[in-house]
């Protein structure tokens, strides 16, 4: 009996384990949060794909504010136009490097942030 038993527990462990690995986003767990602006993109390519099919990377090479409002320069592309003057949480590791990101409303944005991101529509 306290063999079965040991065995549904490790068994539930292994399966709590597999389901927490399959729905953590490890491009957004522990990175870094930066703040921008969506402008126009920089670049856009074009890639061919085995079947034929054409795939369209657009390209965001802007600055960006952390928290503290310290400034970071970014690149970042969307497999589709990102909607102008809509607000990004990025997220970054090594400092620059953007994994991932999600749109946000200002109210959202760290005060700091918010003053760059101010400051840097004014001189536009």
């Amino acid at each position: 009996m306290k063999k079965i038993v040991a065995v549904i527990g490790v068994l539930a462990l292994f399966v709590g384990a597999v389901v927490v690995l399959l729905t953590v986003d490890f491009n957004r767990f522990g990175k870094d949060h930066v703040y921008v602006e969506v402008i126009e993109p920089t670049d856009i390519t074009e890639d061919k794909l085995d079947n034929g099919e054409i795939m369209t990377r657009y390209w965001y090479n802007q600055t960006a504010y952390n928290e503290k409002g310290k400034a970071v320069t970014v690149e970042f592309s969307a497999f589709r136009e990102l909607r102008q003057g809509a607000y990004l949480m990025l997220y970054v590791k090594k400092g620059n490097e953007v994994t991932s990101f999600d749109e946000v409303q200002w109210k959202e944005i760290p005060s700091e942030a918010q003053t760059k991101l101010k400051a840097e529509n004014a001189s536009l």
